[in-house]
Protein backbone atom coordinates (compact mmCIF):
# COMPACT_ATOMS: atom_id res chain seq x y z
CA UNK A 1 0.00 0.00 0.00
CA UNK A 2 1.35 2.92 -1.38
CA UNK A 3 1.02 6.80 1.17
CA UNK A 4 2.07 10.41 0.98
CA UNK A 5 3.88 11.89 3.56
CA UNK A 6 3.78 15.57 3.19
CA UNK A 7 6.38 17.78 4.70
CA UNK A 8 4.99 21.22 5.21
CA UNK A 9 6.73 24.91 7.14
CA UNK A 10 8.30 27.72 6.18
CA UNK A 11 11.70 28.08 3.36
CA UNK A 12 13.99 26.59 5.94
CA UNK A 13 12.75 24.75 8.02
CA UNK A 14 14.39 21.53 6.70
CA UNK A 15 11.47 20.16 4.79
CA UNK A 16 13.72 18.94 2.30
CA UNK A 17 16.61 17.79 3.95
CA UNK A 18 14.71 15.84 6.44
CA UNK A 19 12.80 14.20 3.37
CA UNK A 20 16.20 13.45 1.77
CA UNK A 21 16.94 11.67 4.97
CA UNK A 22 14.11 9.97 5.19
CA UNK A 23 13.84 8.56 1.33
CA UNK A 24 16.96 6.17 1.40
CA UNK A 25 15.48 4.57 4.74
CA UNK A 26 11.82 4.29 2.79
CA UNK A 27 13.65 2.20 0.02
CA UNK A 28 15.87 0.26 2.43
CA UNK A 29 13.02 -1.43 3.89
CA UNK A 30 11.32 -1.96 0.18
CA UNK A 31 9.34 0.78 -0.95
CA UNK A 32 8.92 1.95 -4.20
CA UNK A 33 9.72 6.24 -3.34
CA UNK A 34 9.14 9.29 -4.93
CA UNK A 35 10.31 13.06 -3.89
CA UNK A 36 8.10 15.58 -4.98
CA UNK A 37 10.24 19.15 -3.88
CA UNK A 38 8.25 22.40 -4.20
CA UNK A 39 11.49 23.60 -5.24
CA UNK A 40 12.09 21.25 -8.44
CA UNK A 41 7.89 21.30 -9.06
CA UNK A 42 7.65 24.52 -9.78
CA UNK A 43 10.33 24.21 -12.71
CA UNK A 44 8.83 21.07 -14.41
CA UNK A 45 5.08 20.66 -13.09
CA UNK A 46 3.94 24.05 -12.24
CA UNK A 47 6.11 26.91 -14.20
CA UNK A 48 5.06 29.39 -15.11
CA UNK A 49 3.25 29.93 -11.85
CA UNK A 50 4.15 32.83 -9.44
CA UNK A 51 3.56 33.48 -5.89
CA UNK A 52 0.01 34.80 -5.59
CA UNK A 53 -2.51 32.93 -3.17
CA UNK A 54 -4.01 31.22 -6.52
CA UNK A 55 -1.20 30.10 -7.87
CA UNK A 56 0.68 28.57 -4.69
CA UNK A 57 -3.20 26.73 -4.64
CA UNK A 58 -2.62 25.77 -7.79
CA UNK A 59 0.75 24.16 -7.27
CA UNK A 60 -0.27 22.83 -4.47
CA UNK A 61 -2.80 21.40 -6.25
CA UNK A 62 -1.43 19.92 -8.90
CA UNK A 63 1.71 18.51 -6.43
CA UNK A 64 -0.99 16.89 -4.47
CA UNK A 65 -2.91 15.26 -7.62
CA UNK A 66 0.62 13.39 -8.97
CA UNK A 67 0.95 12.47 -5.66
CA UNK A 68 -2.22 10.58 -4.91
CA UNK A 69 -1.79 8.99 -8.35
CA UNK A 70 1.43 7.64 -7.48
CA UNK A 71 0.44 6.73 -4.01
CA UNK A 72 -2.20 4.97 -5.42
CA UNK A 73 0.18 2.88 -7.56
CA UNK A 74 1.46 1.54 -4.54
CA UNK A 75 4.29 4.17 -4.35
CA UNK A 76 5.52 5.93 -1.32
CA UNK A 77 5.21 9.43 -2.21
CA UNK A 78 7.69 12.44 -0.36
CA UNK A 79 6.34 16.11 -0.92
CA UNK A 80 8.13 18.63 0.26
CA UNK A 81 6.49 22.25 0.01
CA UNK A 82 6.17 24.78 1.75
CA UNK A 83 1.75 24.95 1.40
CA UNK A 84 1.24 27.90 3.47
CA UNK A 85 -2.19 27.70 3.77
CA UNK A 86 -4.77 25.14 5.67
CA UNK A 87 -7.37 24.86 2.97
CA UNK A 88 -4.86 24.05 -0.18
CA UNK A 89 -3.76 21.08 2.35
CA UNK A 90 -6.99 19.64 3.36
CA UNK A 91 -7.71 19.87 -0.07
CA UNK A 92 -4.33 17.83 -0.78
CA UNK A 93 -5.34 15.00 2.18
CA UNK A 94 -8.98 15.31 0.26
CA UNK A 95 -7.42 13.65 -2.92
CA UNK A 96 -5.13 11.15 -1.45
CA UNK A 97 -7.15 9.58 1.98
CA UNK A 98 -9.81 7.81 -0.22
CA UNK A 99 -7.13 5.84 -1.86
CA UNK A 100 -4.10 5.99 0.28
CA UNK A 101 -3.30 7.48 3.97
CA UNK A 102 -1.96 11.00 3.91
CA UNK A 103 0.68 12.28 6.55
CA UNK A 104 1.14 15.43 7.20
CA UNK A 105 4.58 16.19 9.24
CA UNK A 106 4.33 19.72 10.37
CA UNK A 107 8.38 21.12 10.37
CA UNK A 108 7.60 23.79 12.86
CA UNK A 109 11.16 25.13 13.09
CA UNK A 110 11.22 29.18 14.32
CA UNK A 111 11.81 31.78 11.85
CA UNK A 112 14.43 33.37 13.33
CA UNK A 113 16.16 29.83 12.56
CA UNK A 114 14.94 29.54 9.33
CA UNK A 115 16.48 32.91 8.53
CA UNK A 116 19.61 32.34 10.48
CA UNK A 117 20.13 29.04 8.16
CA UNK A 118 18.69 30.63 4.92
CA UNK A 119 21.18 29.01 2.03
CA UNK A 120 19.62 31.40 -0.25
CA UNK A 121 19.22 34.73 1.75
CA UNK A 122 15.99 35.30 0.87
CA UNK A 123 15.32 35.50 4.57
CA UNK A 124 17.22 38.58 4.26
CA UNK A 125 15.46 40.38 1.17
CA UNK A 126 12.03 39.84 2.59
CA UNK A 127 12.93 41.49 5.69
CA UNK A 128 14.53 44.39 3.79
CA UNK A 129 11.00 44.43 1.49
CA UNK A 130 13.03 43.51 -1.89
CA UNK A 131 11.57 40.49 -1.81
CA UNK A 132 7.57 40.44 -1.52
CA UNK A 133 4.73 37.89 -1.00
CA UNK A 134 7.40 35.73 1.32
CA UNK A 135 5.94 33.19 3.76
CA UNK A 136 6.02 34.04 6.68
CA UNK A 137 7.15 37.85 6.37
CA UNK A 138 5.21 39.55 4.10
CA UNK A 139 2.90 36.85 3.08
CA UNK A 140 0.91 34.05 5.86
CA UNK A 141 2.14 30.81 7.15
CA UNK A 142 -0.93 28.80 8.75
CA UNK A 143 0.81 26.08 10.29
CA UNK A 144 -1.30 22.89 10.65
CA UNK A 145 -3.59 22.29 13.37
CA UNK A 146 -3.60 19.01 13.79
CA UNK A 147 -0.72 17.25 11.66
CA UNK A 148 0.37 13.78 12.78
CA UNK A 149 3.71 15.05 13.41
CA UNK A 150 5.34 18.15 14.70
CA UNK A 151 9.06 18.83 14.49
CA UNK A 152 10.83 22.07 15.57
CA UNK A 153 14.23 21.26 13.98
CA UNK A 154 16.29 23.77 16.16
CA UNK A 155 17.98 21.42 18.52
CA UNK A 156 17.38 18.75 16.19
CA UNK A 157 20.00 16.88 13.45
CA UNK A 158 18.33 16.32 10.34
CA UNK A 159 19.42 12.40 11.14
CA UNK A 160 16.80 12.68 14.21
CA UNK A 161 14.14 14.63 12.83
CA UNK A 162 14.48 11.71 10.31
CA UNK A 163 14.36 9.13 12.63
CA UNK A 164 11.00 10.77 14.62
CA UNK A 165 9.47 10.62 11.02
CA UNK A 166 10.29 7.09 10.34
CA UNK A 167 9.03 5.90 13.98
CA UNK A 168 6.34 7.55 13.16
CA UNK A 169 5.37 5.74 10.32
CA UNK A 170 6.39 2.90 11.77
CA UNK A 171 3.42 4.02 14.63
CA UNK A 172 1.02 4.29 11.73
CA UNK A 173 1.92 0.72 10.37
CA UNK A 174 2.67 2.40 7.35
CA UNK A 175 6.21 0.91 6.94
CA UNK A 176 7.94 -2.18 8.35
CA UNK A 177 10.18 -1.60 11.56
CA UNK A 178 13.26 -1.04 11.16
CA UNK A 179 16.04 -3.26 11.34
CA UNK A 180 19.67 -2.59 12.40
Amino acid sequence: MGFVLWFTGLSAAGKTTIASNVAPELERRGLVVDHLDGDIVRTHLSKGLGFSKEDRDANIARIAWVASRVARAGGAVIVSAISPYEEARRHARELVEPHTPFVEVHVATPIEECARRDPKGLYAKAFSGELADFTGVSAPYEAPVDPELRLDTTGATPTESAASVLARLEELQLIPAGVA
